[in-house]
């Protein structure tokens, strides 16, 4: 594994280098939630295969930029869930607790704002250019996010699969990496670990 310096330059090779594909993340994320407010709801099956694809992108970058680290990691985590996905039945995503809701609506809006990385950028950029789809923690933020809205696609694997990277992300970059506010990925992984039922296959 590369030195935390390392690893920080690359991150913000990536957040920097990548704008317009952020932005389209982020024009994307936008026509989803505007959808989900208009009440469409995607199958169990739909979300979570689609969800597979932000962590996709991240390991392509992550390759890119000759991190082949999280290359190979979110590589292996896209493909597991997007196999897990496949095998959801095609009966719509089940309503999660309120308590799940809010949590999972503010991990969104983290990994939508996610404000680190970018040089010189206002607050007001963050809305459309924030690393999200690009680099890990805003992305885990953003698919725990939207798992706990779908309560954990009912699937122990996908959320299992979720709550180890999310631990690892956030204790690693908090901790090892000194971006303090990874940590707020872990609010959102531990709410995931709590949603987890046993009868969830």
């Amino acid at each position: 594994m590369p030195a935390p310096n390392e690893i920080l330059q690359s991150l913000a090779l990536i957040s920097n280098g990548q704008q317009l594909l952020a932005i389209f993340w982020h024009a994307l994320l936008a026509a989803l939630i505007a959808a989900l407010l208009l009440g469409w709801r995607p199958t169990q099956k739909l979300g979570a295969m689609a969800l597979a694809v932000p962590l996709l992108s991240v390991s392509v970058l992550a390759g890119l930029y000759r991190n082949f680290f999280n290359g190979a990691i979110f590589l292996l985590a896209a493909v597991g869930l997007a196999v897990i996905g496949f095998r959801r039945p095609s009966d719509r995503a089940e309503q999660a607790p309120a308590w799940a809701c809010a949590i999972g609506a503010a991990m969104v809006a983290f990994g939508w704002i996610y404000p680190h990385f970018l040089e010189s950028a206002s607050w007001a950029e963050y809305l459309y250019r924030a690393p999200t789809g690009l680099v890990p923690c805003p992305t885990l933020s953003l698919v725990i996010g939207f798992t706990l809205l779908a309560k954990g696609f009912s699937s122990r694997p996908w959320s299992i699969v979720l709550t180890i990277m999310g631990v690892f992300y956030s204790l690693f970059g908090a901790f090892r990496l000194g971006v303090v506010i990874d940590l707020g990925l872990l609010i959102g992984t531990v709410a995931l670990l709590a949603l987890i039922r046993p009868r969830s296959k």
